[in-house]
């Protein structure tokens, strides 16, 4: 997780209204039951706002709203409980990227306050026997679950299956808007790093310190990113103007974004955006992002088409388990005793 401290106005919290055509909303209906040229003009708008923005909302993306109403409620019951009873799933503890981030627990701005949230890390679902986990793999492995909770495990990993397949559709319309064979990402993403993050905001009462915010400005670190925000809201977009703009909730929409694997991989040629949330409400809420990431053993590299004598190469090939643990590593408290230990993720070119 980058910071977004070059971009300008970082001290006010203000942003304005959505222009949408900063943060265009997208029909995913024809992709998922259109013809294939339905298909390929849904696919090259997304190419369109991964290339100018970096953002964009999908609505009709076919997830059941029973399903979504079931996770906000089961998210809600979690970090309601007792802080002795969520603390029993201390990240800190489980020292893995499994289970409950306290708040002051996560910097996504590492020259900022801490952020004014808590956290509940949830990932692909693997067998103690998985030899990732048995290996050390902190990205790797069984998740944690309270066992106080009756209906919370099944209610949160069947939206993390619903929100996985959709973010395995998006590779499709990537694949078709960069002129990659259909299939070319699968053999990279089969056992993804994909981390949904269950997020709950309290109540910011008062002035609001820009230095102290819902999350600190940054980039997200992997592909891309899947958000399902709450009708409160208070995501807020980088723009290459130097403003902040609202990216307003939309009933059944989810918010995706490039992450900085993609941005490598393209070459620059789609934008991994800064952005930040801020709960200027009053009230609690909630939000899901979650962070598809390549094969933790997946080597990043820009694609030739994207480079040339007049556009070279401008990142280098990066491991992209490392590069993931690298900015968890500088992120999380939990993982402080590793700071300058992660194995470089950047390779020597060729």
């Amino acid at each position: 997780m980058t910071t977004g401290s070059a971009l300008e106005k970082t001290e006010t919290i203000d942003a304005r209204t959505l222009d949408i055509s900063t943060i265009p909303v997208i029909d995913f209906a024809p992709f998922r039951n259109g013809s294939e040229d339905s298909k390929r003009r849904v696919a090259q708008a997304i190419g369109e706002a991964c290339r100018h923005t970096g953002f964009f909302y999908i609505v009709n993306h076919g997830i059941p709203e029973t399903r979504i109403d079931s996770l906000i409620h089961q998210t809600f019951r979690f970090f309601h409980q007792p802080l002795e009873e969520k603390l029993k799933l201390d990240i800190d503890q489980v020292q893995r990227h499994r289970g409950y981030v306290p708040q002051g627990g996560l910097y996504a701005d590492v020259s900022a306050e801490p952020d004014v949230q808590e956290g509940y890390e949830v990932s692909l679902e693997l067998p103690s026997s998985d030899p990732d986990y048995l290996a050390g793999n902190i990205m790797l492995g069984p998740n944690v679950w309270p066992d106080n909770l009756p209906g919370f495990q099944d209610a949160i990993y069947a939206y993390y299956e619903s929100i996985l397949g959709l973010a395995r559709m998006l590779l499709t319309t990537f694949e078709m808007t960069l002129g990659l064979e259909q299939g070319w990402f699968d053999d990279k993403t089969d056992k993804p790093m994909g981390q949904l993050r269950l997020i709950y905001y309290p109540p910011q009462d008062g002035p609001i310190d820009p230095r102290r915010i819902g999350i600190g400005a940054h980039t997200d670190y992997e592909c891309f990113t899947l958000l399902l925000q709450d009708e409160v809201g208070g995501l807020q977009v980088g723009h290459r103007n130097g403003e902040w703009v609202q990216a307003t909730p939309i009933p059944g929409s989810i918010v995706v974004n490039i992450g900085d694997m993609l941005m490598r991989w393209t070459n620059g040629e789609f934008v991994s955006t800064p952005h930040r949330v801020i709960n200027q409400s009053g009230r609690e809420r909630v939000s899901f992002p979650f962070f598809f990431g390549a094969n933790h053993n997946c080597v990043v590299t820009p694609l030739e088409r994207f480079v040339n004598e007049a556009r070279p190469a401008r990142y280098p090939p990066t491991r992209c388990g490392w590069w993931t643990e690298m900015m968890i590593t500088d992120a999380y408290e939990y993982r402080k005793a590793w700071r300058g230990r992660i194995p470089d993720p950047e390779l020597a070119p060729g």
